[in-house]
C-alpha cells in the first residue's frame, strides 16, 4: 500500500524538532514491543539548564560565591508543598507530613521508603566552588521545551501499541517518575493526548480511504463482535482483497458501537454506514459473520438491499472456526471437570519453581517426554488439549508431584482410574481435531476450499465415532451433538457461491470438494456464472465493437472485417471455456502457494484469474483461527474488555493500521519514529557529556 505522506525530522545537535514532509515508507519493525519505547522514554536524570531572562546575546558568565549547601534543600526537593501551605507530600509515594516536620524526619522517610535518594545530595554539600553556569538567552526557553516533545509522541505510540487509554498517563506516580528522571520533561495534559490520538486516527483513516479507492477487484468483509466492561457492544469491520500482484491485503475499516438493543437491524445500519463511508458498497462480494442470529439477520438485510440495487453478486458466510470450536466443546463435555482439576494443578506447577523442577525430574525418570515451562493453561482449545496431553503422556509424573505436595495443593487429589480412562479416550478421539486446528492456524492463506476439505474430514471422524461399536455411550452422545453442528454448517455453505469459491482453489478443484457440494447442477451454474460475469465485462477492449476499422472505412464494415469478427467470436467462445480447461487438469499439491500459482498461471487463464482474484479473497472465518483456538486470543479479549469507550475506536484502529504497515500521521505530517528515537538518543548522549564535564 502506498501512503505518500510526511515525516518528522530534526537536528539533534540543536535539540530542535522540525516537521517536514517526505515520502519515506518504512515497515513496522521499529517498535516491535511497547517496552522498547518506554526504555528510551525514561531518559536518565540530567541537570536542567539555567535560563536567565534579559540576558545578552552571548550570554552572561556568572561566578557564584562560595557557600555551603544545606541538607535541607536536598531533602525538600523530593517533597511538594500542599496549596494550603500546611503540609508536604512525598513525590514518590504521596506520604504527607506537617510543614513543621524536621528535615531529619524527611531524610529518615527517604532512607526507609526510598533508599538511595537520601544520599543523592551528598556530592553538592561540600564548600567547593560550584561549576560556572552559562546563562542563555530567554527565547531558548521555548526551544528547550520543544526538545522533549518527542517524549510525548513516543508515549502516544506506546499507548497505541499497548492498547492503553490516554488516562494511563494521568497517573501521579508516572508523572513523578518522569519528573524525577528529568525535570525538563513536561508531559502533556491527559486531554491533549486524546486530541492528538483523534487527529492521528482521522489522518490515517484518510489514507485507508485513499487505498481502497485504488482497489480494482471485488472486496470481502468480515465482522467480529464483543462487549466491553462498560457493557457496550462493539463490531469490527475488516476489508480484504487480492491486489494486482497477487498479494493478500487486509485492513480494519472501523470499530462501531452497536446501539441498544444491539439486534440485527442495528448491526445492519452500522455496517451500511461503514460501507458507504469507504464507498465500497458496490464492490462487496461477501461478508463473513460470527454465526450469531443477529449477524445473520443483518447480512440477509444487506443482501436484499444489494440485490435490489442490482449491484452484483453477494453472499454471507458462517465462520468455520467458530463452528469447529463449538464442535470441539461438545467433544470435551464429559471430561471438562477433569480438565479443570488438571488445570488447577498446572497453575500451581507454573507458579512454583520447586514443583516444576520435581515434575521435570520425574518425567525424565519415567521417560514421559520433555515439557517446556510455563505450561499452556488457557481455557481455549490449545490449553484444554495440553491438559489432556499431560494426563495421557505424563500421568505418573503428575501423580508423583500431587502426592509429594498433597498438603500444599489442598484438594488436588490424584485422578482416579476412571477419570484417566475417560481422558485417554477423548484424547485419542480429538487428536485429528487438534491436527486440523494446527493446520488451519498455520496456513498462509486459508481459503474456502481448504476449510471445506478440513471440515469434511472432521465430519467423517464424527461419523466413525457414532457408528463404531467400540465407542462408549457417553462419547456417542457427544458425537451426536457434534454431528448436528457439523450438518448445520454444511447446510449454510451449500450454495453455488461457495462451490465456485472452493473450486477456484487449484489444490481443491472438483476432486477434493465435499460430496454435499459436488452436485452436477452446481458445476453448470458455475459455468453460467463465469460466462455471465467474467467472459467479457473485464475485457471490453478484446470483445467490444470495431470502432477504429469503421472510422477508417467511412462507417462501413468490410468483407475482411466480417471474417475477422467471426474469428474473434470463435476465440471468445474458446476463452469462456477456460473453466473447463482449468478443471480438466489435476489439482495442485496441498502445500502449493495458491496466490503464487494463480500469479504464474494468470496468462493461461486471463478471465478465470480475474474471477479467482475476487473469490479467493473471501474468508471462511470471521476471526483469525489462532486468536480463537490459542492463548493469543486471551490477550486480545482482555484489551478489548478493558478499553474505555472514549478510546476504543481510535486506539484499536490505529494499532491495527500500524501493524498493517500504515505510517502513523498527525494531520498531513508523517511521524517519523526512527528520527524521534535518534533525537532521544542524541539528547541523552549530549546531556551525559555535559554531566561528565560538570563532575570533572
Amino acid at each position: 500500500m502506498d501512503f505518500g505522506t510526511g515525516s518528522v525530522s530534526g537536528r539533534a545537535a540543536a535539540n530542535q524538532m522540525e516537521w517536514t514532509v517526505n515520502n519515506a515508507f518504512k515497515t513496522y519493525k521499529d517498535m516491535d514491543h511497547p517496552k522498547s519505547m518506554m526504555d528510551v522514554a525514561l531518559i536518565q536524570n540530567v541537570d536542567p539548564v539555567d535560563i536567565g531572562l534579559g540576558s545578552s546575546e552571548k550570554g552572561t558568565i556568572v561566578v557564584p560565591t562560595k557557600r555551603k549547601k544545606t541538607m535541607t534543600s536536598v531533602y525538600l526537593k523530593f517533597f511538594e508543598t500542599a496549596p494550603d501551605g500546611k503540609s508536604r507530600r512525598c513525590k514518590f509515594c504521596g506520604q504527607s507530613y506537617s510543614i513543621a516536620t524536621a528535615t531529619g524526619n524527611l531524610g529518615r522517610h527517604l532512607s526507609n521508603r526510598h533508599p538511595g535518594y537520601d544520599k543523592s545530595g551528598d556530592s553538592v554539600t561540600s564548600s567547593a566552588p560550584q561549576p560556572i553556569t552559562v546563562v542563555k538567552k530567554a527565547q531558548q526557553q521555548g526551544k528547550q521545551q520543544m526538545d522533549y516533545d518527542h517524549i510525548n509522541w513516543l508515549l502516544v505510540k506506546w499507548l497505541i501499541l499497548a492498547s492503553l487509554p490516554p488516562s494511563t498517563l494521568e497517573e501521579k506516580w508516572l508523572a513523578n517518575s518522569f519528573k524525577f528522571l528529568n525535570p525538563s520533561i513536561q508531559l502533556w495534559p491527559g486531554e491533549r493526548y486524546k486530541v492528538k490520538i483523534r487527529e492521528v486516527f482521522r489522518s490515517m483513516q484518510e489514507d485507508v480511504m485513499a487505498t481502497l479507492e485504488k482497489v480494482s477487484s471485488k472486496v470481502s468483509i468480515i465482522l467480529d463482535f464483543w462487549s466491553s466492561y462498560e457493557q457496550i457492544f462493539y463490531m469490527s469491520v475488516t476489508c480484504q482483497w487480492i491486489d494486482e500482484n497477487w498479494s493478500f491485503q487486509q485492513v480494519l475499516l472501523d470499530i462501531c458501537q452497536i446501539p441498544y438493543p444491539c439486534g440485527g437491524s442495528e448491526i445492519y445500519h452500522s455496517l451500511e454506514k461503514v460501507l458507504k463511508m469507504y464507498n465500497i458498497e458496490s464492490r462487496v462480494l461477501s461478508c463473513t459473520h460470527d454465526n450469531s442470529q443477529n449477524a445473520i439477520h443483518a447480512c440477509h438485510t444487506l443482501k436484499e438491499e444489494l440485490d435490489g440495487q442490482k449491484l452484483g453478486m453477494f453472499c454471507y458466510i458462517p465462520c468455520a472456526a467458530r463452528t469447529l470450536n463449538l464442535i470441539i466443546e461438545d467433544g470435551l463435555r464429559t471430561t471438562k471437570p477433569v480438565i479443570s482439576k488438571v488445570r488447577e494443578f498446572v497453575l500451581e506447577l507454573n507458579s512454583s519453581a520447586k514443583m516444576s523442577e520435581d515434575f521435570i525430574q520425574l518425567t525424565a525418570a519415567y521417560q514421559e517426554g520433555s515439557w517446556k515451562f510455563p505450561l499452556e493453561t488457557s481455557a481455549r482449545w490449545s490449553g484444554n488439549y495440553q491438559m489432556l496431553d499431560i494426563v495421557c503422556k505424563a500421568g505418573k509424573s503428575m501423580d508423583g508431584v500431587m502426592r509429594k505436595y498433597e498438603e500444599t495443593i489442598v484438594g488436588r487429589t490424584v485422578l482416579s482410574p476412571a477419570e484417566k480412562n475417560a481422558v485417554s479416550i477423548v484424547h485419542k478421539y480429538l487428536e485429528p481435531f487438534y491436527k486440523t486446528t494446527n493446520n488451519i492456524c498455520t496456513n498462509k492463506l486459508l481459503t474456502i476450499g481448504l476449510v471445506l476439505f478440513f471440515m469434511d474430514h472432521i465430519s467423517e471422524m464424527i461419523t466413525l465415532c457414532k457408528d463404531s461399536r467400540l465407542s462408549s455411550d457417553w462419547l456417542k452422545n457427544a458425537a451426536e451433538d457434534m454431528a448436528t453442528k457439523s450438518r448445520s454448517y454444511t447446510t449454510q455453505v451449500g450454495n453455488i457461491f461457495i462451490f465456485m469459491t472452493a473450486i477456484l482453489d487449484p489444490r481443491i478443484k472438483c476432486e477434493l470438494i465435499p460430496e454435499s457440494l459436488s452436485s452436477g447442477n452446481y458445476l453448470e451454474e458455475a459455468r453460467t456464472l463465469f460466462i455471465r460475469n467474467y467472459s467479457s465485462s473485464h475485457f471490453s477492449s478484446m470483445t467490444s465493437g470495431y470502432g477504429a476499422q469503421e472510422i477508417e472505412d467511412g462507417g462501413g464494415v468490410s468483407f475482411a472485417e466480417e471474417i475477422a469478427r467471426k474469428k474473434r467470436r470463435v476465440s471468445l467462445s474458446n476463452a469462456t471455456d477456460e473453466l473447463t480447461q482449468y478443471l480438466s487438469e489435476p489439482p495442485a499439491p496441498i502445500p502449493t502457494d495458491v496466490l503464487e500459482w494463480w500469479k504464474v498461471n494468470s496468462t493461461r487463464y486471463p478471465r478465470l484469474s480475474v474471477m479467482a482474484r475476487d473469490f479467493l479473497a473471501v474468508q471462511p472465518t470471521s476471526v483469525a483461527p489462532e486468536d480463537l483456538f490459542c492463548s493469543k486470543g486471551d490477550e486480545i479479549d482482555k484489551q478489548r474488555f478493558c478499553m474505555p469507550h472514549d478510546s476504543t475506536q481510535a486506539i484499536l484502529c490505529i494499532r491495527s493500521w500500524m501493524q498493517g504497515g500504515i505510517k502513523l500521521k498527525c494531520k498531513s505530517d508523517e511521524i517519523d519514529y526512527e528520527r524521534l528515537m535518534e533525537m532521544a538518543g542524541a539528547t541523552t548522549a549530549e546531556n551525559t557529556v555535559g554531566l561528565d564535564k560538570k563532575q570533572r
